[in-house]
Parts: C-alpha cells; structure tokens; sequence
C-alpha cells in the first residue's frame, strides 16, 4: 500500500492549492451573502421587492420565487447560483482528467515505474475528486453557519440544517457525477485539453438541454438524460425533501463513468 498512498497524497499536494483558494472564495461569498440577505432583511426590503413584482412574474416564477426572495432563500442562494455550480463542475472535470494529464506528460511512466497497478490511478482519481468535493463543501458550510452566528439579525428566519445538509449532499453528488464522466472520457483520450473540452461542452449541453426541458414541454421527452435533471435545490428550498430517485441516478453516473474509466485506463496505450 505504500506505492497507492504516495501516489495519493501527491496528488493532493498538486492540487491542494486550487482546492483551498477555491473553498475560501465560496466560504467568503457565504459570508457576503448573509451580509447581503442582513441589510435588505433589517430594510424590510424582501416586503417591497415582493409588493413590486407584478402578479404574472409570481406566476410565472411559482412558489420558488417567494421562497428565494427570503432572508433564508438568500442564504442558500451560493449552493445553487450557476457561477457556483458552473466553477464547481470545471473543477470537477479538471479533477476527473488528472490521467490524462499525466500520461501527456510523461509523469504516468514514472509513476508505474514502480511495482503499482494500473486500477490505482482511477482509483487515486476517484478519492482525489471525494477529498476535494468534500472539503470544498465543508469549508462553504464553515462559512455559512460562521456567518449566520455572527452577522445574521436577530429576528432572520435562517434555513434549516436539514435543507443544508440536502443543498451540500445534492451539489456533491452533482460534481462527483461530472468527475465520473470526465474521468471516462479522459480515459480514452490522449490529450487533456480535448479531454476537458469534451467534457465541459457535454456538460454545457445536458445543462441547457434541462433549461429547455423545464420551460418546453416536448424538449421533456429527452430532458432526463441530463444529469442537472437530478440537482433540484429550488424544490429544496421550496421545502421537498431531496428526492432519492436523484441520489440514486447521479450516484449511478458516478459509478457507471469509473467503471468504464478503469475498463478503459487497463486496456489502453499509455505511450506519450
């Protein structure tokens, strides 16, 4: 196990930096948001901006809008803000395509040098992007609760640690979904670049195809194939209960890209 755990923890070191800026960014943007949701919740300003929007906006929002526009909605606004999930998914296929990046550059001939299996590199790969989610979305929860015990008014409603807990759980599902498919197709490719373009244009596309799938009604018929289809934090918000049918699929498309990841990395030429 010596060889793994080198391997392991020199990988974290490589990426250990991107991680930690990365978290403290979000944990700040926490931080700021609370602020934010302080001052428009002391100026009663969530009472006018709600008394400002005609009635066919409400409608056409539905109860998420009312939800949102909340001291509490504010708060959970930076686990769902695109920006947020946007760089979370890049970071995600950045993690999921570090073999590929070695075998470019050559570092893959040092590493199996030594007596070590292939698997290993998927599998470092695999607790790499788990480390990472995992810290990332601990250090936004730091954040969060740090905030709202010294910056929340007295009388804000803050969200619950149940809708917390859902929001954190569904977000890293969602990034380790997009590390599985990133690693499958870094996996068969012989370039980095190509690889993280490949997968950030899937990703661009499965995200508009589930924008369009919620506001068309016969773009629904192929919505599902989207894997943003099983991250619903407005419902969450809303107050649904995170729905195990998302858990389960985006646990699957993890699962089913690091099989096909280790089918591929046993099977292919990994000369540079």
């Amino acid at each position: 196990m010596r060889g793994p755990l080198l391997l392991l923890t020199h990988s974290l070191k490589r990426v250990r930096g991107l991680i930690g800026v990365m978290g403290v960014l979000l944990a700040a943007f926490q931080v700021v948001l609370i602020l934010v949701a302080g001052s428009i919740q002391n100026s009663g300003g969530f009472e006018q901006l709600m008394a400002l929007q005609p009635p066919f906006v409400r409608e056409l929002m539905g109860p998420a809008f009312t939800s949102v526009m909340s001291f509490a909605g504010i708060v959970c606004v930076g686990y769902f803000h695109v920006v947020v999930m946007g760089a979370l998914v890049a970071l995600s296929i950045a993690l999921g395509t570090m073999p590929t990046s070695e075998i470019e550059t050559g570092f893959i001939d040092l590493i199996l040098a030594r007596p070590l299996a292939r698997h290993w590199i998927i599998t470092r790969t695999i607790i790499v992007a788990v480390i990472a989610s995992a810290g990332i979305l601990a250090l936004m929860q730091a954040g969060t609760w740090t905030g709202l015990y010294t910056l929340a008014p007295p009388r804000a409603a803050w969200p619950a640690r149940h809708l917390m807990l859902s929001l954190v759980l569904n977000l890293g599902l969602l990034m380790l979904c997009w590390s599985g498919v990133a690693m499958a197709i870094g996996s068969a490719a012989r370039r980095r670049g190509v690889a993280g373009a490949m997968a950030g244009f899937l990703a661009l596309a499965m995200f508009l195809l589930d924008y369009v799938g919620r506001m068309w009604h016969p773009a629904e018929r192929v919505a599902w194939l989207s894997p943003f289809r099983y991250y619903t934090p407005f419902d969450l918000v809303m107050g649904d209960p995170l729905p195990g049918k998302n858990v389960v699929v985006l646990c699957g498309i993890a699962v089913a890209g690091s099989v096909v990841a280790y089918v591929l990395f046993s099977r292919r030429d990994i000369s540079h």
